[in-house]
């Protein structure tokens, strides 16, 4: 598995950018996805339709830059809840296909990672995250969603 590199015990880094083709055109078609760390990839699928598929299949998906302290705060926040997300460390040209989180009065967002995604609907950035929770929101979402057990 070149394409999934675990990076700790819950992180893993996915490249959803499309493989290039193979070196070699054989007879046999390899449209077989690729799996692995519970992720299925389908070499043919488009950057933009894989990280739809994952924000549907997931209850609670971080998408992160490795280097960016408001991603980490962001994991640590769920994490100290009891919460454990996936998280999806994303490369600068995958961030654009990112789905835009939603304008908060008018004002939109012009770093679109982190974004979290709770029950296949866009949260936002950490800012979002944490007046949720301040708001006494975030626990019952999450709790509707399956990914907290209270």
């Amino acid at each position: 598995m070149q394409r999934l590199r675990s990076w700790s015990s819950d992180v893993v880094q996915l490249d959803l950018s499309p493989l290039p083709p193979p070196p070699s055109s054989s007879s046999s078609s390899n449209n077989t996805p690729i799996t692995g760390a519970g992720f299925s990839i389908d070499e043919e699928e488009s950057t933009e339709a894989r990280i739809r598929r994952l924000i549907s299949e997931n209850p609670v998906i971080v998408f992160s830059r490795s280097s960016c302290c408001m991603c980490h705060v962001m994991k640590k926040l769920l994490a100290t809840i009891g919460v454990h997300p996936t998280v999806i460390e994303l490369d600068e040209h995958e961030i654009a296909s990112l789905p835009a989180p939603p304008a908060r009065d008018g004002l939109s967002s012009r770093n679109p990672a982190p974004a979290v995604f709770i029950g296949g609907t866009c949260v936002g950035g950490l800012e979002s995250l944490v007046a949720l929770h301040l708001s006494g929101h975030l626990v019952p979402k999450l709790v509707e969603v399956g990914a907290l057990w209270v």
